[in-house]
């Protein structure tokens, strides 16, 4: 097998072309200024500002009053925080998943939230850059930061700043790309993929903290490497897997008793009975609806699908012969088949949600829900830019194209998407007595 070469003055090259292609969404990320665009925005913002002043999980009634009064006027919108439910201790809080505030709240405290988004991006693309290097070689790592930045999705996530949805999908491409370079590194030490494979699962279980839906990432991310250990492909140490395994179990417990505590049950959340609803029936109307959005969003998805049909026919056509390129294609179709596992789980999942089923709703509202699976879209559409040409050379100029072209899509697509917006939620809190807001303070 081939290993990327020592660092040389191409190496530098291609760490300095990732390094623009993440520099490029910042710019044009941070060159708008932010807006909130949905409830779900005014909920979060609630949140991550009641952590920063000591509220780390419910506020009681008078508290609620005095945010959503401190917020309107503050930083716009209505006197009322939307999406927030009453616990049955009679204490508020946001019905969304509770992780993003946890990973906000610094960012809000120093006066920076628009970076949050934008430095969990910045895990993201250091984790597709070694893993896909390790994968792919010279020129995998830059091609798969430089689509992973492209898509309009993540400049339009990556914007709206009390939004979790850039956050989740940096978080999953991490820990993907390490998890890729610790099973595919069999020439490091012991140690180094035990660690880079611990920190792969913790940024994937942050990644589920802050959307629950995410655990079927983690999920695949434990039976590929399982699968790798058992069928010795890649000679994975038993005590790296050991530390892996115990990882995702310490974090299911913990998840557990926090849920167990907040909500009342181990596997409860903040959505009440039948408000988040997957069905079967949903998958047919979500066939016809969704694949114009989505590619609208991230068209990098065509050539992730295209790679995978390649990988595949170079695996049948090689199989059988020994020698290094009968190798290289099985290696490659196991990689493969375990980042289309990733992404499709997500995407199947979604594909029985009943609400995108639905005949309303823009790109920006209904996409958001498939841009955790770029991560792995991104590693497999550098496969295609990579490996295809027979030529470095080639490899080079195409990935180089392929990234201008795609950053050339994403940006009209950010523009289109940035401005839809919903009016500001009128009250969620209709239950509350009612407190005049200058008789109240948030301390």
């Amino acid at each position: 097998m081939t290993r990327p070469p020592a660092s040389t003055d191409q190496d530098l090259g291609e760490i300095l072309l990732a390094f623009a292609a993440f520099a490029v969404l910042c710019i044009l990320v941070l060159s708008f200024p932010p807006r909130l665009v949905e409830p779900d925005d005014y909920a979060y913002r609630a949140s991550i500002v009641a952590m920063t002043q000591g509220h780390l999980l419910t506020l009681s009634t008078a508290q609620v009053h005095a945010l959503a009064a401190r917020l309107a006027r503050s930083g716009g919108g209505p006197p009322v925080i939307a999406q927030w439910v009453q616990l049955s201790s009679g204490r508020w809080i946001s019905e969304k998943d509770p992780g993003y505030p946890f990973l906000a709240a610094p960012f809000q405290l120093l006066g920076v939230i628009r970076w949050a988004p934008l430095c969990y991006g910045a895990l993201g693309c250091l984790g597709l850059f070694f893993g896909a290097r390790r994968w792919l070689g010279r020129f995998g790592g830059a091609a798969a930061v430089g689509l992973f930045c492209s898509s309009g999705a993540a400049l339009l996530f990556a914007w709206r700043d009390y939004m979790p949805t850039f956050t989740e999908a940096s978080l999953i491409a991490a820990g993907s790309g390490a998890l890729l370079w610790a099973v595919l590194a069999a020439e490091a030490g012991s140690r180094p993929r035990t660690w880079a494979g611990l920190l792969g699962f913790v940024a994937l279980e942050a990644a589920v903290f802050v959307r629950y839906t995410d655990i079927v990432v983690l999920g695949c991310a434990v039976v590929a490497v399982v699968t790798a250990w058992r069928l010795r492909a890649a000679r994975l140490p038993s005590a790296a897997l050991g530390w892996w395994l115990g990882s995702v179990a310490l974090f299911g417990a913990g998840a557990a008793l926090f849920d167990d505590v907040v909500y009342g049950g181990p596997v409860k959340s903040g959505y009440s009975p039948g408000e988040i609803v997957f069905s079967l029936g949903a998958v047919l109307p979500n066939l016809r609806l969704m694949p114009a959005h989505l590619i609208e969003a991230m068209p990098m998805l065509v050539l992730g699908l295209v790679a995978l049909v390649w990988m595949a026919g170079r695996w049948v056509r090689l199989r059988e012969p020994a020698g290094e390129p009968a190798a290289l294609a099985r290696r490659d179709f196991a990689v493969g088949l375990a980042l289309a596992a990733s992404w499709f789980s997500v995407w199947g999942l979604y594909a029985a949600y009943t609400w995108t089923a639905q005949l309303f709703g823009s790109t920006l509202q209904v996409v958001r829900f498939y841009v955790p699976a770029i991560g792995a879209i991104s590693l497999l559409g550098a496969w295609l830019v990579v490996r295809v040409p027979r030529r470095a050379s080639l490899a080079a100029v195409a990935s180089a194209a392929v990234v201008v072209t795609m950053f050339g899509l994403g940006v009209w697509s950010f523009s289109t998407m940035r401005e839809f917006r919903l009016p500001p939620p009128r009250t969620d809190v209709t239950s509350l007595p009612f407190l005049a807001a200058e008789d109240l303070e948030f301390p």
